[in-house]
């Protein structure tokens, strides 16, 4: 899942989990934050970092995949070229991609500010917020794209599981 920081993405991952989860689905979320306490911590956020942010999540996630789980990855993913690299790793394994972009506009996210990081960048406080000081590519050809509308959670998440259902064969 690619999106602004405040797009929704964390909230719709947890929730996609809870609905694989209840038809007998094995899904593990890939939270940035959480994975950037460990195996990313070497890792800032200049552009090389985020590209090898993203090349290292979508490595972990193929092992998940392998397994037969369901990686769920909730990241901003700035770049286009970094998403296509990703996708390409899953797909050279014969692994299921599907590129979900939540496209909340930027100001509903920064409406939202869950971590008030808009806030710290507005007021000089921080810099290299995707979107705002720091480039964000939306994705040209995403498989779903949620958070254009005022559609419910559980509306998004549908669109989302509809579509990993398709690709699954299910």
């Amino acid at each position: 899942m690619t999106g602004l920081s405040g797009s929704g993405k964390s909230t719709i991952a947890n929730e996609l989990a809870r609905e694989l989860l209840n038809t007998s689905r094995l899904a593990y979320i890939l939270d940035a934050d959480n994975v950037r306490l460990g195996l990313n911590s070497d890792l800032g956020y200049s552009d090389e970092d985020r590209t090898e942010n993203i090349r290292r999540i979508a490595e972990v996630a193929c092992l998940f995949a392998d397994s037969g789980t369901v990686a769920i990855v909730p990241i901003i993913s700035p770049f286009i070229a970094s998403r296509e690299h990703a996708r390409k790793i899953h797909t050279d394994r014969q692994l299921r991609f599907i590129e979900v972009h939540v496209a909340t506009p930027l100001d509903e996210c920064e409406r939202r500010d869950t971590k008030g990081l808009y806030a710290k960048v507005r007021n000089g406080q921080m810099t290299g917020l995707s979107g705002v000081d720091s480039p964000y590519e939306a994705p040209q050809r995403p498989d779903v794209i949620v958070g254009q509308s005022n559609e419910s959670l559980q509306e998004s998440v549908a669109i989302i599981l509809a579509k990993l259902l398709v690709k699954a064969g299910s």
